[in-house]
């Protein structure tokens, strides 16, 4: 028991030791499943700034439309652009992975896995945490992914964001000490200095909505098994209480 339990601890210390990378704080993010009208946007909004670089290739747009309550033609006119693409086809990009390397320096992963894999507070704070970098060749940087070859997408959305540095007489995660001042100084607080399209708390939601999507991508047969869960327990149920009156029966007159 002891030596399953090491082992179990063992497998757990890779995950923790890559959410806890960098040492950045990430921003929780809960995922609801049930939100359709927040899948649908975040569907909506994967397509329109996501997939142009990034594929969903283990996900067709049939059982994202079946599963998210979505009309087939709606689908097909508003979030299917290209005509090589049908409504039962992987939701895929026509982008080579070699071209991407080129242009990015690494190739655009795909993201059916992505929520399972770094798990959606890291992908959250990921979408909130660019700001602008002139050094960088996109002009973006990014806190939770430092030197990401990945420009911000959403930035006509979101605005440009930027570091705001402020001093304090007190120590502060994240912050050092400047001997001139002998005051501690910080520039991890992000700031929109050129307002997008959205209001910060609006953009908020649409970053919700897409990581939440990112979720229901990663087990979209999450949705099944928790709409089957009580009917699978009420059968449990009552298969015990059969199991047990028979066993009365068997035993009765042995007892």
């Amino acid at each position: 028991m002891k030596k399953r339990l090491l082992a179990l601890l063992l497998a757990l210390m890779p995950t923790v030791g890559f959410a806890a990378e960098g040492g950045v704080h990430l921003q929780e993010m809960t995922p609801d499943l049930h939100d359709r009208a927040s899948l649908q946007n975040g569907m909506k909004l994967f397509v329109n700034y996501c997939m142009g670089c990034h594929s969903l290739e283990h996900q067709r747009f049939a059982r994202a439309a079946e599963d998210l309550d979505m009309p087939r033609d709606l689908v097909e006119d508003n979030l299917i652009f290209s005509s090589a693409l049908g409504f039962n086809d992987q939701m895929h990009n026509a982008m080579k992975a070699s071209d991407g390397e080129n242009w990015f320096g690494a190739a655009p992963p795909d993201l059916t896995l992505e929520a399972r894999l770094r798990g959606t507070d890291w992908i959250y704070s990921y979408l909130l945490g660019f700001y602008r970098d002139p050094s960088r060749p996109t002009g973006v940087n990014n806190r939770v992914f430092p030197l990401v070859a990945m420009p911000n997408v959403l930035e006509s959305l979101q605005g440009v964001q930027e570091k705001v540095c402020a001093a304090s007489d007190h120590p502060i995660e994240g912050a050092e000490l400047d001997p001139l001042t002998g005051k501690y100084q910080s520039c991890e607080t992000l700031r929109v200095t050129e307002p997008g399209r959205l209001e910060p708390e609006a953009f908020e939601a649409a970053v919700f909505d897409l990581t939440n999507f990112l979720a229901y991508v990663g087990e979209p047969s999450k949705l099944q098994a928790q709409a089957l869960a009580p009917k699978v327990l009420i059968f449990i149920f009552i298969f015990g209480v059969i199991a047990y009156l028979l066993k009365r029966e068997y035993w009765r007159d042995i007892h």
